[in-house]
């Protein structure tokens, strides 16, 4: 079973697997966020001659979602040969939940100048097993595999790897594969208890430099508090070739 299966060519259902970590009666985000990149994906793939690849996906988090059917409309923003500004929204019941502005580039060999400073982290192989699901409920956390070394409350390496596809019966790029799981990073290293403090995001950005290869995906995370109710989760994302991205989440902290 997947995370969602497909009803026609704009309305998904979602399955026990999209459970969230705050309350398992609503979706978990972060396959809704890979959803929507695949959407944008499937669109250019109906309307172009060439491919352009996701370079920023820029999440905005209106409200939370039941777990019942969603509906994903694109709007080309910017249109263009090498460059496009591309808006997804996902919606219930009429209700906008999550739009996306992804900005998508050409394609250019630039192997040769391929490299930059952002620290490798240790692959997962180094890194030892945990189950996201001893401090989080839901469907989604279970659906993963992760692995952890945290240096402290708010500070980690991990590794996740999803256990079930995307999109039930359909082909869904690394890319769309590795969007759905990201927002999981907010979650792998709470700074206080999670019975202690709320801490959900509002948005998510991600930045990308590379198409992801393998299964597991890396996350080299901090969290921070501020003094009056905001958060920042902040993230180098990989893969086991080294660093592929970075990622960055809002947080709305709110004590107990």
């Amino acid at each position: 079973m997947a995370y969602f299966e497909r009803l026609d060519e704009a309305t998904f259902r979602p399955t026990e697997h999209v459970g969230g970590g705050w309350d398992p009666g609503e979706q978990h985000v972060a396959p809704a966020l890979g959803l929507l990149a695949h959407a944008v994906e499937v669109d250019q793939l109906g309307r172009r001659d060439h491919e352009l690849q996701l370079a920023r996906l820029s999440y905005d988090i209106l409200g939370a979602l039941p777990v019942a059917p969603i509906r994903i409309t694109v709007e080309v923003l910017r249109p263009g040969r090498t460059i496009e500004l591309v808006q997804a929204t996902l919606s219930h019941a009429g209700r906008p939940a999550v739009v996306l502005r992804a900005w998508l580039l050409r394609s250019y060999d630039t192997a040769d100048r391929a490299g930059g400073a952002l620290p490798t982290i240790p692959g997962p192989d180094d890194t030892p097993p945990w189950d996201p699901a001893s401090i989080w409920p839901g469907g989604f956390v279970r659906s993963v595999e992760a692995r952890r070394y945290q240096e402290r409350p708010g500070r980690a390496v991990s590794w996740v790897r999803p256990t079930v596809p995307l999109v039930h019966d359909e082909q869904v790029s690394a890319t769309a594969r590795v969007l759905g799981v990201i927002d999981i990073a907010n979650g792998m290293t709470p700074r206080t208890p999670t019975t202690d403090v709320a801490f959900p995001n509002v948005d998510l950005t991600a930045h990308l430099l590379a198409t992801p290869r393998g299964e597991w995906t890396g996350f080299d995370t901090t969290v921070a508090f501020g003094p009056t109710g905001l958060g920042l989760t902040h993230t180098t994302i990989h893969d086991t070739s080294g660093p592929i991205g970075v990622l960055t989440q809002a947080l709305t902290v709110r004590p107990s």
